[in-house]
């Protein structure tokens, strides 16, 4: 193991963890400098089952044993241990989740290799809030969905909170970020892929009549919080879809209600 007790939160070398609760900071300066933060122990180690290489760990003595195997497993990667005030100095709040490493953001995935055998994609409109990525992320782990392509302006899926709440599935799951927006869901329908929107318009289907169709592939739009999906994105989809509310709801949360309509609109065999 290599252990460096912190004695200052001016120690250059956990610039990496500085500054944590800055999120905008930290949307431009992450993905630049190639890396993303894991948050617990738990999500770490996620992170280093689905192949991503750690730059250094940081947590407090404390949590020495819990990490014990981990540190072993990797003897060249820095831990840098400090007492729970100095890494609360440093990372700008209290560290009660186990550990947290930086880590290497893996190289994007091609869209077209991205896309090679995929039955069922996500595709994530502008959503900017990091805990509706993250939560989109673990249904579509859990619901088989087998990519998720998120829009230019879309929230980081490795920020931390979107890879805390995701509770680090979105290790899992393939993504890809696309470069040009709405222009890029041709690409789609030209692998093949049904789009659909999910999104209340005055022609919207019923997701259940939708899934009993059964579409062999099938890309499902969600829009941002508040504004929904943009003009130009419902010109380019095939399809829009709802889900039938009742007792006078009129929408879901785009998390809650990405997990409906993935379970609902499941491949059937």
């Amino acid at each position: 193991m290599t252990i460096h007790y912190l004695e200052s939160a001016a120690d250059p070398r956990v610039s990496d963890y500085t500054q944590l609760t800055d999120v905008h900071l930290r949307k431009l300066r992450e993905p630049a400098e190639g890396m993303y933060i894991a948050e617990s122990s738990r999500v770490l180690r996620r992170a280093l089952a689905a192949g991503h290489r750690p730059r250094s760990f940081f947590l407090a003595e404390k949590w020495l044993g819990d990490l014990q195997d981990v540190l072993d497993a990797y003897p060249e990667v820095p831990a840098f241990i400090g007492s729970a005030a100095l890494l609360e100095e440093i990372t700008g709040f209290h560290l009660h989740r186990g550990a947290m490493a930086a880590m290497q953001r893996p190289a994007p995935v091609p869209l077209p290799e991205l896309l090679a055998g995929a039955r069922r994609v996500a595709v994530l409109e502008d959503i900017v809030d990091h805990t509706n990525v993250g939560a989109i992320f673990r249904s579509a782990a859990a619901l088989d969905i087998d990519a998720v392509l998120v829009s230019p302006r879309c929230g980081d899926p490795l920020y931390r909170r979107s890879v805390r709440v995701s509770m680090g599935t979105v290790f899992q799951v393939p993504w890809a970020r696309l470069t040009s927006w709405p222009e890029d869901l041709h690409v789609l329908k030209e692998n093949g892929f049904t789009v659909a929107a999910l999104e209340l318009t005055d022609d919207a289907q019923d997701v259940d009549a939708v899934a009993a169709r059964n579409p062999e592939k099938l890309a499902l739009v969600l829009g941002t919080e508040g504004a929904g999906m943009s003009a130009g994105t419902l010109a380019a989809v095939d399809i829009a879809v709802k889900i039938p509310m009742r007792n006078g709801v009129d929408s879901l949360n785009v998390a809650a209600a990405s997990a409906v309509a993935f379970w609902e609109l499941r491949l059937r065999n």
